[in-house]
């Protein structure tokens, strides 16, 4: 183990962002090149997989000068990896943040980052509807240790201003929220966080920098499940926070080496960096599917609501067109026939997986009541807004045709009286 309390300096200290293509290219350009010369790697076209857990100092006195933060150069890859650091400088790279840190997955990166913010007696200010293990996090982990955990209906940003508090030190939110698609104000939210000096946290996995780009909008950090879209083949966990730099090295020291230890493989950075390759893409085709998908959903008589910001009847949808560039591969409905009917509907799937997780080239479903939000109570997911007949799709890459006609056929199995349950 490391005594490694003087590494604040480290992130600006080993891997360079200055190689490959320069800033002012393009994001689908900069996602492929930003960060690594290939001339410089041995002609190695791809960056190296660098697997080694600690690094050699020529002499004790540049060992002491990498420990201070005095010298460039690795330590040990609980701290810091060629492989990961070249990912965090992408990833900051494409959010437009000075500085990244990546993690062993989102709920890691999302530990990491509170367990430096927050302290005992401090106050976390949350939107109501959040993914169930954030919200299992906060309630039964922060509220723990301590941490005041209060929820807010954040889709109204007039509510922010009178709930802040003396202790309140951090506002968090998705945008859309998981499951229902509900949308935050960012710059509002922000204008609000910035005058009382309190950070704003936003959670930008279901959208990526290429949708979406929280920190040009105000917001102090930006955290990830790159699991999700930014990895796209769900072959890998990892998470990711981006922010200021000095707040970065913070939340290296403390939050990752200290308290989580939830340190990113450099296989698993590796994938995350392959993914980033075809992400401009693929959120395109992501988002197409998605549209499609919904504007049918909307047309059908026994579909309650349709909860997609692509949708001219979504009712947030100038919002939506104004953050975000492109309305995303997510999509959430109500079937009519409540809890019954969507467990209908996602049985009969045929081409679209069961599945939780999301931003992989397959499409999943999922009825977030029986199972990612079944830590709520029912009581609790009426008044988060995640009904019992909402089914959960993440629109993935297949042919549109393929997708119209599962979702069609199950929707007229759902309409029916139950059935066994259709086992592949």
């Amino acid at each position: 183990m490391d005594d490694t309390s003087n590494l604040r300096s480290r992130a600006r200290n080993t891997h360079s962002a200055t190689g490959g293509a320069p800033a002012r290219h393009a994001f689908a350009t900069r996602a492929i090149h930003h960060g690594h010369d290939p001339y410089g790697d041995d002609g190695a076209l791809n960056p190296p997989v660098h697997l080694s857990a600690t690094y050699t100092f020529p002499t004790v006195e540049e060992g002491a000068a990498r420990f201070a933060g005095e010298a460039p150069g690795y330590l040990y890859s609980r701290v810091g990896n060629p492989t990961t650091c070249l990912l965090e400088a992408r990833l900051a790279d494409l959010e437009g943040g000075e500085a990244a840190l990546v993690t062993a997955s989102g709920m890691g990166a999302i530990a990491a980052l509170m367990w430096t913010l927050l302290a005992p007696g401090d106050e976390l200010i949350a939107d109501q509807t959040l993914y169930g293990c954030t919200y299992s996090y906060f309630t039964h982990g922060l509220a723990r240790f301590g941490v005041r955990v209060t929820f807010l209906d954040l889709s109204d940003p007039t509510r922010l201003a009178a709930a802040l508090g003396p202790r309140t030190r951090a506002v968090f939110f998705e945008t859309p929220a998981n499951p229902n698609m509900r949308l935050v104000d960012i710059e509002a939210i922000a204008a609000i966080t910035r005058r009382r000096g309190v950070r704003t946290v936003v959670d930008n996995t279901y959208c990526t920098p290429y949708l979406q780009r929280p920190l040009e909008l105000g917001a102090d950090f930006v955290v990830h499940s790159a699991t999700k879209y930014l990895g796209g083949h769900g072959d890998l966990l990892a998470g990711a926070v981006i922010g200021p730099r000095d707040a970065l090295d913070e939340i290296r020291a403390t939050g990752l080496k200290d308290m989580t230890g939830a340190v990113l493989s450099s296989q698993d950075a590796y994938l995350v960096l392959r993914g980033l390759k075809t992400l401009a893409l693929r959120m395109q085709r992501h988002s197409e599917n998605a549209l499609a998908l919904a504007e049918w959903l909307a047309a059908q008589d026994d579909i309650a609501a349709v909860h997609y910001p692509g949708l001219a009847s979504f009712p947030q949808v100038a919002l939506a067109r104004r953050q975000m560039s492109l309305p995303g591969g997510m999509l959430a409905f109500e079937l009519s026939g409540g809890r019954d009917a969507g467990r209908r509907f996602i049985d009969a799937l045929r081409l679209i997986a069961r599945a939780v997780s999301l931003g992989e080239a397959e499409s999943l479903a999922q009825h977030p009541a029986s199972m990612t939000h079944s830590t709520y109570t029912e009581a609790q997911r009426r008044v988060h807004g995640i009904g019992e007949g909402l089914v959960r799709i993440s629109a993935g890459l297949e042919d549109r045709g393929d997708l119209l006609d599962d979702v069609a056929r199950a929707l007229s199995r759902a309409r029916a009286e139950p059935q066994p349950r259709n086992i592949r």
